[in-house]
């Protein structure tokens, strides 16, 4: 992913908000006795449905040595099912009006279609495929598995920046899974018996470690109904335990140099570990990211992009992980620019923070760019289907984590700024990368 684009979705992710009188978003929830948690959010302003299935499994649920299986799995569980024919998931889809994909993170795997409203029982027919009775053989795992090689290939290892995400990992955790990426080692997943990616299906991707959410129009006592006929009859998996690998706290500064064969421009990054995404400092740092490089009237914008003209991008953002986060800082250097001389800019607007309140108006500026972002991540059925999920799966089962995330960035103070800037973003818990351009092998 190159750089600016990085940094755009980064910043778009880590401002959310709401509008002072944004209509709360309303949902009914229940559990099936299989232990499938069901989310229902009914809008009739477009006949249109989204329906979705987040699995709380993610590349920091693989072992050692098996790296790569979650992402390996969004790839997967499109091949087919008993009932449904190799390579024609997504056909069905788009022959019915729809769309689909899915993702994975560090935390979990999403799965979505989005159909015209009269297609609800085609999304929910297909999801059930998926989680019942999905077709998982050789020619599957051949296949797919040079799907993610030709990924890894246009996506990391020959996109501009590509790596810079892995490299930061990996340097930020010795000991968590985190340090792995989601897209993982080809080698191990080369090395990987059937039976493996069968156990790790059998372990994750059961009715109990997943939630099925349905955003916009319809009928909630029907799709009950629907729901009940596809999803009742599927057994309940074991009991899945997970523990949190702690890290030490990072207690001196790293400096480390990467190569890129595929950019020109070379990046200075710093990267602190945080807190993970459902605690309250967590959103403090997403506030400290607006403050930094959220658009033109930034900090570290004005600074070093039009005051002294020595950067072509800066960008600071909170990558809001379940366990941990990753907060990064960073800048491409401009005319020659020393990447050092960068570091030092940005470094001079983190003391600042430090050192002084930021003032009224900006505050009141933070607070209205949260809001006003909030709208946008609620606009379309699936933004609402996502964070629905993401509230049950990520905030210990609170579903209308939706509704009160606005709530608690307004009550978040100038002063917890300044302390959260205090307690994280010192020097002596981070880890500095220089990544720099390489020469292309021949």
């Amino acid at each position: 992913m190159q750089i600016r684009k990085l940094v755009l979705c980064a910043i778009a992710a880590a401002t959310i908000g709401s509008r002072a009188n944004a209509q709360k978003v309303e949902f009914t929830e229940y559990d099936l006795p299989n232990g499938l948690h069901v989310i229902l959010h009914d809008d009739h302003h477009a006949p249109v449905v989204a329906v979705s299935v987040m699995y709380h499994v993610g590349s920091k649920n693989e072992a050692a040595g098996r790296t790569g299986f979650a992402h390996f799995f969004e790839h997967l569980l499109f091949e087919g099912s008993e009932n449904i024919k190799r390579g024609q998931f997504m056909k069905i889809v788009s022959a019915n009006g729809g769309q689909n994909n899915a993702n994975t993170t560090q935390d979990r795997t999403f799965y979505y279609e989005v159909f015209p409203s009269n297609e609800l029982e085609t999304g929910l027919w297909l999801e059930s495929e998926r989680m019942m009775h999905p077709v998982i053989n050789e020619i599957g795992v051949k296949t797919q598995n040079e799907v993610v090689k030709e990924e890894k290939r246009l996506s990391f290892d020959n996109r501009p920046y590509g790596n810079v995400i892995n490299d930061i990992a990996g340097a930020l955790f010795s000991k968590h899974p985190y340090h792995y990426g989601v897209i993982g080692s080809m080698k191990d997943l080369d090395a990987a018996k059937l039976d493996e990616f069968k156990g790790f299906f059998k372990q994750y991707y059961v009715p109990n470690n997943a939630v099925l959410t349905i955003s916009g129009d319809i009928d909630v006592a029907k799709t009950k109904q629907l729901i009940d006929a596809y999803f009742g009859s599927i057994p309940r998996g074991e009991a899945i335990v997970y523990h949190k690998t702690e890290e030490v706290p990072i207690a001196k500064e790293t400096i480390d140099t990467a190569y890129d064969a595929n950019i020109q421009i070379p990046a200075i990054l710093a990267a602190y570990r945080v807190p993970g995404r459902d605690t309250r400092d967590s959103k403090v740092m997403e506030m400290i990211s607006s403050v930094l490089s959220g658009g033109a009237s930034s900090r570290m914008y004005k600074k070093m992009v039009d005051d002294k003209k020595d950067a072509l991008q800066v960008f600071a953002f909170n990558y809001a992980l379940e366990d941990y986060g990753m907060y990064i800082i960073g800048a491409l250097p401009s005319g020659g620019a020393a990447p050092k001389g960068l570091l030092t800019d940005m470094d001079e607007e983190i003391i600042k923070l430090q050192t002084d309140l930021i003032s009224p108006e900006d505050y009141q500026k933070l607070q209205n760019q949260f809001e006003d972002n909030f709208v946008s991540a609620n606009t379309r059925m699936l933004g609402i289907a996502e964070n629905l999920s993401n509230g049950y799966t990520f905030y210990h089962k609170d579903t209308n984590h939706i509704n009160e995330e606005l709530t608690e960035i307004r009550t978040i103070t100038r002063e917890e700024i300044r302390d959260a800037a205090r307690k994280y973003l010192n020097t002596s818990q981070r880890v500095v990368l220089y990544y720099l351009p390489a020469k292309k092998a021949q």
